[in-house]
C-alpha cells in the first residue's frame, strides 16, 4: 500500500482523546520502509554493542535494515562503522566476524583497505603487474564511513548523516544519566543473550516503556516492584520509559552483591530506571549494572533484540554474572506473549489503534506521538533518490 495512506492525525491528540497508530505502521513493507528511513536511519539509532569488537582488529559484518555495515576496532583502538562494501564492484568484503591482521581484503579483485578504512592497495588496477593507475586516485575510494557514537556501552550510528550530533540530539538524557557516563564494562559472553520475537521493533518499545502490564506479566518482580513503586518518565520527542523507588540487588549464596558504580547519588541506593532512547535502544541503569536492550527490525513482523549487561567492574564474579543474565532472561521472556499478541491483534481488520489510560499510559502515546511526527516531517519534505 502507498504509505502515505495512513491517517496519524488522531495519533497525535492528547492522550485522553488519541488513537494508537494505524495497523499498516505494524504490519505493511511499505509502511516499513517509510519508517526505516523516517525513525531509524535519520535518527541516532542503536546498532551494536562496542564490546562485539573488544579487541585492536576484530570485525563483525552486521546488517541494519539490509544495508551491509562492518563493525570494527582500528589500530588506534577506535571503534567505527562502514559500509561493508569495496569501492570497486560494491562486493561484500568480510562475511564472518574476523580477526583482522593485515588488511581487509575484497574477495573479487584483492582492493586491500586499511582497518581506519583508507584504500591502501589495488593490484593489477593499471593492467597486468600495474598496481596503480591514474584514474583510480585512492585517498578518495576508501571505505563509506557511517556516523557513529558511543554511549552506554552503545554503538549508536545516523545513517543519514543528517541528524544533530549525538551529544546535542541527546543533551536531556545524558545529564539525566550524567553520573552513569563512566567506563563500563561488558560481563563477556555470560552477559549477552538474543531474543527473536515475532512482532514489530515498536511494540518492544511500547511494551517496555510502561510499567502498567507488571502486575500480570511480571508477577514475581512485582512482589517487590510494585505497580505503586514506578512513576513515569516522559520527555516529548526526545525518550521516555519508568523508574522504580524499589531496587533490590541480587546476591549470590554467600549474600554478595555487585559492587557500586563509584560516588552515585544517594537515590540510586533505592532506585532504578528503565528508557527507551528513540527509536530502538531500550535501557536500563542500577547502583551496580546497567544494560542496553538493541532492537534490530528484521521486518514489519520480526524483531531480534539484543541484550547486553555492564557493570562497574571488569572484575566482577562470573557467577553472579550469570545468575543476574538469568533473572532478566527470565523478566524479557515474560514479554515475549504479550508483544507477538498485539502483533497478531495487528491483523484485526477493524481495529483503530486503540486508546491510551491517560494515567498508566503517557510513556508508550509519548512514543507514538514522536512515531507520527517524524514520519509526517518526512512525509512533507522533499525527497531525494533514495
Amino acid at each position: 500500500m502507498d504509505p502515505n495512506v495512513t491517517d496519524l492525525s488522531r495519533v497525535r491528540r492528547p492522550i485522553a482523546e488519541a488513537h494508537g497508530l494505524p495497523n499498516a505502521h505494524y504490519t505493511d513493507p511499505g509502511v516499513f520502509d517509510e519508517e526505516k528511513h523516517a525513525l531509524l536511519f535519520d535518527e541516532w539509532s542503536g546498532l551494536a554493542a562496542a564490546a562485539d569488537v573488544a579487541e585492536i582488529g576484530d570485525a563483525v559484518p552486521l546488517s541494519f535494515l539490509g544495508m551491509p555495515l562492518l563493525l570494527i576496532r582500528d589500530r588506534q583502538n577506535s571503534v567505527r562503522v562502514f559500509q561493508n562494501i569495496c569501492r570497486h564492484r560494491g562486493m561484500v568484503l568480510i562475511s564472518e566476524p574476523r580477526k583482522i591482521e593485515g588488511a581487509i581484503r575484497c574477495p573479487y579483485h584483492s582492493w586491500c583497505y586499511s582497518t581506519d578504512g583508507q584504500l591502501v592497495s589495488t593490484p593489477h588496477v593499471g593492467g597486468p603487474g600495474q598496481n596503480k593507475h591514474a584514474g583510480i586516485d585512492r585517498s578518495l575510494l576508501g571505505l563509506v564511513e557511517v556516523r557513529s557514537h558511543i554511549w552506554m556501552g552503545v554503538v549508536w550510528i545516523n545513517v543519514s548523516g543528517t541528524a544533530p550530533s549525538f551529544e546535542i540530539a541527546n543533551a536531556e538524557l545524558l545529564a539525566r544519566w550524567a553520573e552513569f557516563d563512566r567506563p563500563l564494562f561488558h560481563g563477556g559472553a555470560d552477559s549477552h543473550f538474543i531474543l527473536d520475537v515475532n512482532c514489530n521493533w515498536k511494540l518492544a518499545v511500547e511494551n517496555y516503556c510502561e510499567s502498567y502490564h507488571l502486575p500480570w506479566v511480571h508477577p514475581g518482580l512485582n512482589t517487590y516492584s510494585r505497580l505503586e513503586d514506578h512513576y513515569h518518565i516522559e520527555n516529548k520527542g526526545l525518550f521516555s520509559g519508568q523508574g522504580t523507588l524499589v531496587y533490590r540487588q541480587i546476591k549470590d549464596d554467600a549474600g554478595q552483591v555487585f559492587p557500586d558504580f563509584d560516588d552515585l547519588s544517594d537515590k540510586w541506593d533505592t532506585a532504578a530506571e528503565y528508557i527507551t532512547a528513540f527509536p530502538n535502544v531500550l535501557l536500563g541503569v542500577h547502583r551496580d549494572h546497567t544494560y542496553a536492550i538493541i532492537l534490530e527490525p528484521q521486518g514489519p513482523e520480526k524483531t531480534r533484540e539484543h541484550v547486553h549487561l555492564f557493570y562497574a567492574s571488569a572484575t566482577t564474579d562470573a557467577g553472579l554474572r550469570k545468575k543476574n543474565t538469568a533473572l532478566w532472561k527470565g523478566v524479557f521472556t515474560e514479554d515475549v506473549f504479550v508483544v507477538e499478541g498485539m502483533q497478531r491483534g495487528r491483523h484485526a481488520v477493524s481495529f483503530d489503534g486503540g486508546r491510551f489510560s491517560p494515567a498508566m499510559d503517557g510513556p508508550t502515546h509519548l512514543f507514538h506521538d514522536w512515531v507520527a511526527g517524524r514520519v509526517q516531517a518526512r512525509r512533507c519534505a522533499p525527497q531525494a533518490a533514495e
